[in-house]
């Protein structure tokens, strides 16, 4: 009994030993509380776009105007992320997605909202996530030192997971409820679905308050900046840089193909399952279920490139099985390991970029990783939701498994050119055509 408990004890400290440093966890639990209403308001949005349309083209469409700005205006992001503090531009795109989620709630309430607007509102929010996005990925080296770093990533993946499963499950409940908070207790009344972006518009004025008491880790940089030379350093550095090439160009490929699962699950759940609000919630939570426990693994183990390899062949192989399979009980058990390996693959590629990135090109550096991993969202959402779609060639299974066959020869294609992992006096070295690469020190900010 004894030695469970030392075990547990041990894999407790060690798994999250980032949230030691105060700055960090408050950070932390502040995301958790932000991204657990925001996951709940993109379910809730996902549910509308197919309640009001039934065509996984149109989520497709959402999806492509929401990530199109990532494409086009993260790597720039990035320039001005090395220049700015990175605690008021997350600040200023967190004011503008509260308004976001406020505007739409009050048209959905009120029965203003249609496809065009979806649309509208989906292009202001992605404008904002696209500088928000990679300053959340690089503020976190800004709290913890370099030998903490693996784990603040991976950590950082859990309370996006977290968040996701909370949320998604969070909004089989909240639509009940907003049912008689909203809709005057009309079950079939789309203003029910209003609610979850009410809450998530307040809980966005609470994240605030708590990130403004995160004291400000920004270094200024006396040097004249060119926002486009320093873009061009940026990528510079990515293409001369095997180990963190060959990474991105991964993660790319695979956001193109098999990561599209806001896509798959909504489709699936409605179209092939016909599930309603509690069924497609929980569906959801599966899958976030799964990502938690890989983001958990990743976090218990110091060597972050361990699972990049196992997760990238995994990760396809499973989702094919996920589409062929008839029971629904075993497609929702198969989504939760597709979650798992899906995040054991994310967190291994983010830590091995971060630890091998110089900290003045951090921002640059995870800005371009952005675009690879959310930027190619737009691709991803139109083949998906063409490839998938009831009315086209393949239909969802067949279509699917053609998604995962892609991603499977992507991942083969660059297989060979993929760092390796050694460790050298318990620092984790990462390595990519025989080469190996000085890690940087990390930013020690936050220890106070």
């Amino acid at each position: 009994m004894l030695n469970v408990q030392g075990k547990w004890r041990s894999w407790r400290k060690r798994t999250f030993s980032a949230l030691a440093y105060p700055s960090f966890r408050k950070y932390w639990f502040s995301q958790l509380l932000g991204l657990t209403c925001t996951w709940m308001q993109a379910t809730a949005q996902a549910y509308l776009v197919l309640e009001l349309t039934g065509s996984s083209t149109a989520l497709g469409w959402i999806n492509v105007a929401q990530f199109m700005p990532s494409l086009l205006l993260s790597l720039f992001a990035g320039a001005l992320l090395d220049i700015l503090p990175k605690q008021r531009v997350l600040q200023a795109t967190q004011i503008v997605l509260m308004l976001t989620a406020l505007a739409l709630g009050l048209c959905i309430h009120f029965g203003v909202v249609g496809l065009p607007l979806l649309i509208v509102v989906a292009v202001i929010s992605g404008t904002a996530n696209a500088f928000n996005m990679p300053a959340r990925q690089s503020m976190v080296a800004d709290f913890v030192p370099r030998e903490s770093l693996a784990n603040a990533v991976a950590l950082n993946s859990l309370s996006f997971n977290v968040s996701r499963t909370v949320g998604q499950a969070l909004f089989g409940l909240i639509v009940p409820i907003g049912i008689w908070l909203v809709a005057g207790g009309e079950a079939d009344n789309i203003a029910r679905l209003a609610f979850p972006f009410y809450l998530n518009a307040a809980a966005y004025l609470v994240v605030i308050a708590i990130q403004a008491t995160l004291p400000l880790t920004h270094r200024p940089d006396n040097r004249p900046h060119n926002l486009l030379l320093d873009t061009l350093e940026g990528l510079r550095y990515v293409r001369n840089t095997p180990a963190v090439l060959y990474v991105m160009l991964l993660v790319g490929g695979l956001s193109v193909t098999v990561i599209n699962f806001n896509i798959l699950i909504p489709y699936f759940a409605r179209a092939v399952y016909g599930m309603n609000e509690a069924g497609f919630g929980l569906i959801n939570a599966l899958f976030g279920a799964g990502a938690v426990l890989g983001a958990l693994r990743q976090a218990s183990r110091p060597n972050p490139l361990r699972n990049l390899r196992r997760g990238a062949l995994i990760l396809p192989l499973v989702t094919a099985v996920f589409a062929l399979v008839p029971s629904v009980y075993l497609g929702s058990a198969l989504l939760a390991l597709c979650g798992f390996y899906m995040l054991s693959f994310l967190v291994s590629a983010n830590s091995s970029v971060q630890l091998v990135v110089p900290d003045r090109l951090r921002g640059r550096v995870m800005s371009l990783y952005t675009v690879v991993l959310a930027g190619m969202a737009p691709a991803g959402a139109l083949l998906v939701g063409f490839m998938i779609s009831s009315e086209g060639p393949f239909g969802p299974r067949w279509g699917t498994l053609l998604i995962c066959v892609m991603g499977l020869a992507i991942t083969l294609s660059l297989w060979r050119r993929l760092p390796r992992p050694r460790q050298v006096s318990g620092e984790t070295v990462i390595e990519a055509d025989g080469q190996e690469h000085e890690q940087s020190p990390g930013a020690s900010a936050g220890k106070s």
